[in-house]
C-alpha cells in the first residue's frame, strides 16, 4: 500500500502523524512512504530523517492525495483539501465529525473511506488512539487554566496551590475520564482543591481510592455544577461522548454567577464543546470573555507540545495503521473490531450513529458495506 503522510495546516499545529521511526517500520513491511515535505520540522524530525529511513519526499499534498491509498494526518482535514480526498481513498486521522457538518458532507460526497482515530475503540471501550491525546490535553488544561488566572493575563490573581496560610484555589473538573483524571491528577499536584464530576458511580469509586486527599469525586447534575461554579477558579470541561456532539453542561447563566477573573477550560471543544459560550480559538488568540471570565477554548491543544505529542501518536496508532495497510480497510475491519469501530464514512454513508445523529443523516452499519 502506498501511505501518505501529510503536513499539518491547522494554525498553529505543529504535530505530524508519523515519526521516521514508523515511517521505517511501514517500509519494513512493504509499503510505500510518501512524507511531505518539512512534515516534521514542528516536532523536531528533519526531511532527511525520513529519507534516511527510505520514504520518498514529496512537494506538495495534492501529490500525496492523488498517489496514496492511505492518507494520514493529525487533525481532520482541512476546506483546501476536500476536492482532492479520492473515491475509496482511505482517510485515517482524527476527524470529529459530529462537529463539523462541512467537513462530514465533503467526506460523503467524495465516495472514501473515513477512519477516525476517535472512534477506534477497544472491548472494554477505552479510546485507545484518543488516550495519548487527551492525557496531553488533560494536563495541560491545569497549566493554561493556571497561567491565565494570573492577572497580567487578565484573571483573577490565584495562585493554585495557595501557600501556607492562605487557602488554595478551587478547581472543578467535569468528567472523570482520561482529560479529566489527568487534570485533576496535576491540579492536585499542585495543592489545589479539587472537585472532579462524573455520572458513573463505578468511576467515582474508583476515583476515590486512587485521588490524592485533596480530590474529591462527587456525582454529576445540573445542580451540583450550578452550585460548584460559583466557588470555582479554574473549571476544565472533560466532557466525552465518543464520536458524538459534546453536551452542553455549563450554561451562560452558569457562566454569569461565576466570580469575575475565573478561568474556564474547554477541552471537549473537538466535539462541539460543553460550554454554551463555547467556540473554537487558536493558540495566538486563545481566551475570550464571557460575562467577565475567561474561557480557554483551543482546539487543537496538544499541538503547543508537538514533540511530546508526536511521539505519544505513534506509539498509539502506528499498530493501527500496520493492520490497515496490511490488510486492507475491510479486512482489517473484519478481523479487528476496535477498526470496525474507526470507520465514520464509508463510500458515501455514515456509519458511525453519533454522527448521523448529529446532522440528522441517514445512519448505516458498516458492516452491510464492508
Amino acid at each position: 500500500m502506498i501511505v501518505g503522510i501529510l503536513k499539518e495546516i491547522k494554525t498553529e499545529e505543529n504535530r505530524v502523524c508519523m515519526t521516521p521511526a514508523g515511517a521505517e517500520v511501514m517500509k519494513m513491511n512493504g509499503h510505500q512512504v510518501l512524507v511531505e515535505k518539512r512534515a516534521g520540522l514542528g516536532s523536531g524530525f528533519e526531511d532527511s530523517d525520513y529519507a534516511a529511513v527510505g520514504a520518498e519526499l514529496v512537494a506538495s499534498p495534492q501529490e500525496i492525495y492523488e498517489r496514496a491509498d492511505m492518507v494520514m494526518h493529525v487533525k481532520e482535514p482541512l476546506p483546501s483539501e476536500y476536492d482532492m480526498i479520492r473515491e475509496g481513498q482511505i482517510v485515517f486521522t482524527y476527524l470529529h465529525l459530529a462537529a463539523a457538518e462541512e467537513l462530514t458532507l465533503a467526506m460523503m460526497k467524495s465516495g472514501c473511506i473515513g477512519i477516525a482515530y476517535e472512534t477506534i475503540q477497544k472491548a472494554d471501550r477505552s479510546l485507545p488512539l484518543l488516550t495519548p491525546m487527551s492525557e496531553v490535553a488533560g494536563r495541560m488544561a491545569i497549566q493554561e487554566g493556571a497561567k491565565y488566572l494570573e492577572m497580567p493575563q487578565g484573571g483573577q490573581g490565584v495562585l493554585l496551590g495557595g501557600v501556607p496560610g492562605v487557602e488554595p484555589a478551587t478547581v472543578v473538573v467535569i468528567g472523570g475520564g482520561v482529560v479529566g483524571t489527568n487534570a485533576a491528577k496535576m491540579a492536585c499536584g499542585l495543592g489545589a482543591k479539587v472537585y472532579i464530576l462524573d455520572m458513573n458511580l463505578d468511576r467515582l469509586r474508583y476515583l476515590s481510592d486512587v485521588m490524592p486527599a485533596n480530590c474529591y469525586p462527587l456525582m454529576s447534575s445540573p445542580a451540583a455544577i450550578r452550585s460548584l461554579l460559583k466557588e470555582a477558579d479554574l473549571v476544565v470541561g472533560a466532557v466525552l461522548i465518543p464520536g458524538a456532539k459534546a453536551p452542553r453542561l455549563v450554561t451562560n447563566d452558569m457562566i454569569g454567577e461565576m466570580k469575575k477573573g475565573a478561568v474556564l477550560v474547554d477541552v471537549a471543544i473537538d466535539q462541539g464543546g460543553c460550554f454554551e459560550c463555547s467556540r473554537a480559538t487558536t493558540h495566538t488568540d486563545p481566551v475570550f470573555k464571557q460575562d467577565g471570565v475567561l474561557v480557554y477554548c483551543v482546539a487543537n491543544m496538544p499541538g503547543a507540545v508537538a514533540k511530546t505529542s508526536t511521539l505519544a501518536l505513534t506509539n498509539a496508532t502506528l499498530p493501527y495503521a500496520l493492520q490497515i495497510a496490511n490488510k486492507g480497510w475491510q479486512r482489517a475491519s473484519v478481523e479487528n473490531k476496535e477498526i470496525r469501530f474507526g470507520l465514520n464514512i464509508v463510500q458515501g454513508k455514515v456509519t458511525f450513529r453519533g454522527v448521523a445523529e448529529a446532522f440528522d443523516l441517514e445512519y448505516v452499519d458498516a458492516d452491510t458495506l464492508i
